[in-house]
């Protein structure tokens, strides 16, 4: 990757092929993976369950996140909520449950067949106070103090000036806002070979920062009460680890003391 042009048209790219594979059983949902093509797994294996939350519409879940953003988002009734990389819409559908009739979600999402995806779920699930908007996280196309609560899931991670995402996040927010973002972060150096691999960084690995840095971003955007609210180490399966090295360089990894881990972060404006 040499570009931010190119990094995104390759994550454009991927999750175009992730929306064409789904089917409308929704095979790519928590149950299965088998049947969404071999590359499919490089998605999943990070993504936690959904099924038992309010709002949750299995149509809308392609269990791409690798948290649950809307557990430490403290969202109430009247919330208006802005949802950034919102994907097939899984939670946005789930904000919206806690923002009420009265709140207002927004799903925002650069790539064209999941902007179609969505709304196509949208209109199945007739809510009136959902809205989903095609536009880029860096340049956001929102006004000033919009939202009173940002949640990403995963997505974050992808987008290759995050110093820029933070700060239009921060810029978005009403004062006193705040975000709750899952999101992949390192601990210890990831081998060239995944921070190479096009497929692994649309699947939210080979993009991520060391954790020390990402909260950095987020300090320098302006943010405050920084809390690293959950934290979990990601296990890369060996069949997708064989894909980018070979057996030597899979043990290195792995007792290299390297770690890859989902973090669930919340700040306020």
């Amino acid at each position: 990757m040499n570009t931010n042009d190119e990094i995104k048209n390759s994550v454009k790219e991927r999750y175009s092929q992730i929306v064409e594979s789904a089917t409308p059983s929704s095979c790519c949902g928590p149950a299965s993976t088998s049947c969404c093509g071999p590359d499919v797994k490089d998605f999943t294996v990070f993504s936690d369950d959904y099924t038992n939350l309010p709002g949750y519409a299995a149509e809308a879940d392609l269990n791409l996140g690798c948290g649950l953003p809307t557990e430490f988002a403290g969202i109430v009734e009247g919330n208006t909520v802005i949802d950034l990389g919102s994907g097939a819409g899984n939670d946005v559908f789930v904000a919206r449950a806690f923002a009420g009739e009265t709140g207002r979600v927004i799903g925002l999402d650069f790539t064209e067949a999941m902007i179609q995806k969505v709304e196509i779920n949208k209109t199945k699930l007739g809510y009136k106070n959902v809205e989903f908007v095609f536009g880029d996280i860096e340049e956001m196309p929102f006004e000033d103090g919009l939202a009173d609560v940002i949640v990403s899931n995963c997505v974050l991670n992808l987008v290759p000036d995050k110093q820029k995402a933070f700060g239009e996040i921060h810029r978005t927010l009403k004062p006193g806002g705040h975000f709750c973002i899952s999101d992949v972060v390192l601990q210890g150096e990831l081998r060239q070979e995944l921070k190479d691999s096009a497929t692994l960084y649309a699947g939210c690995v080979a993009g991520a920062m060391q954790e020390e840095d990402y909260l950095g971003v987020i300090k320098e955007a302006g943010f405050k009460n920084i809390r690293v609210r959950k934290s979990k180490r990601i296990h890369l399966p060996d069949d997708l680890l064989s894909k980018y090295l070979d057996k030597s360089s899979m043990e290195e990894f792995k007792t290299s003391g390297a770690g890859i881990f989902s973090i669930t972060v919340t700040a306020e404006k």
